[in-house]
């Protein structure tokens, strides 16, 4: 009957794995608790703004705009 080594097996990893995590959560003592770790997801955040891009001039950009050489683009079009 091999199916019994191998439960017994399979069922002492189970409980050498349930004392390591019950020894690891011990040790954290009374950091966290369960209700503090629930809450987590509704704490506020930091608000973070996105930074506009600077200005860019059409020569920096090399449209051609300003020597007229061809139509206005996109860029040009939206500072006028």
């Amino acid at each position: 009957m091999p199916v019994v080594p191998f439960t017994l097996t399979i069922s002492l990893c189970l409980v050498f794995s349930f004392v390591i995590f019950f020894l690891r959560e011990h040790a954290r003592g009374r950091v966290s608790s369960v209700e503090r770790d629930s809450l987590l997801p509704l704490a506020e955040e930091d608000s973070r703004l996105a930074h506009a891009p600077a200005p860019r001039d059409s020569a920096s950009h090399g449209c051609g705009c300003q020597e007229g050489d061809r139509e206005p683009c996109p860029g040009c079009l939206r500072r006028d």
